[in-house]
C-alpha cells in the first residue's frame, strides 16, 4: 500500500475501517469486489465440475500412484466447494457458479487425451499432463482471489482462499513426484 493511501485509511485485522476517509461499504461496491466476485462464480463451477472430471481420470489410469494422487485430491476438491462456499457467507453472499470456460476447456481437452490414449503408461502420462494444466489454472486463479481478498480487507476470505491455494500447489508437486518416479519413464519405453 502506498504512503497516500495508508495515510487516508487503516483497516484493523477483520477488514473493518478503523479510521480514514474510505469505508468499507465503498470496498465492497468497488469494481475490485465487483471482479473478486466473479472470478469466485468462476472457479466455483470449475471444481463443482473436476468433481465430475478426476473420477474420470481414476478410472482410466492404471498406475497405483497417479490413483492415488487423483483420489485424494478428488476429496480435496470437494472440501475447497465447502470452502469456496464459506468464502462466499463471509461476504454475506450466496454461493452461485458462472461456467468457467477455461476449466471447460482444460476438462474438455483432458476428455480428449484419454481418448487418443491407449491404456497404460501412457495414457497415464496423458493424464498428468490434462491434470497439472487444470492443477496451474486453479494455483493462478487462488494466488489471484488470495490476493483480491487481502487488497479489499476480507481476511477470513483471504485465509481460507490461501488453505486451498496451498492444496493446489501440492496437489500439482504430487503429479510431478509420480511421472518423474515412474509414469513418464514407462511411457518412453512404451512404443508408438
Amino acid at each position: 500500500m502506498d504512503n497516500k493511501k495508508s495515510n487516508s485509511s487503516t483497516f484493523s485485522q477483520n477488514g473493518n475501517q478503523s479510521k480514514g476517509k474510505s469505508t468499507n461499504a465503498s470496498m465492497q461496491h468497488s469494481q475490485l469486489m465487483k471482479l473478486f466476485e466473479d472470478e469466485l462464480k468462476d472457479i466455483y463451477w470449475a471444481e463443482k465440475a473436476l468433481t465430475k472430471a478426476i473420477p474420470k481420470m481414476v478410472k482410466k489410469a492404471t498406475s497405483e500412484k497417479l490413483i492415488a494422487a487423483l483420489t485424494s485430491h478428488l476429496a480435496e476438491t470437494e472440501n475447497q466447494i465447502v470452502r469456496l462456499e464459506n468464502v462466499f457467507a463471509s461476504m454475506g453472499k450466496k454461493a452461485t457458479a458462472i461456467k468457467c470456460e477455461a476449466m471447460d476447456g482444460l476438462i474438455t481437452e483432458a476428455g480428449e487425451i484419454m481418448e487418443e490414449c491407449e491404456t497404460g503408461a501412457m495414457c497415464d502420462a496423458g493424464i498428468i499432463s490434462a491434470a497439472q494444466k487444470v492443477e496451474h489454472y486453479e494455483i493462478a486463479t487462488y494466488g489471484t482471489l488470495r490476493q483480491f481478498a487481502e487488497t479489499l480487507g476480507l481476511t477470513e476470505a483471504a485465509k481460507l482462499l490461501e488453505a486451498t491455494l496451498e492444496e493446489e500447489k501440492a496437489a500439482d508437486a504430487k503429479l510431478t513426484v509420480v511421472a518423474v518416479s515412474a509414469v513418464n519413464v514407462e511411457a518412453s519405453e512404451e512404443e508408438a
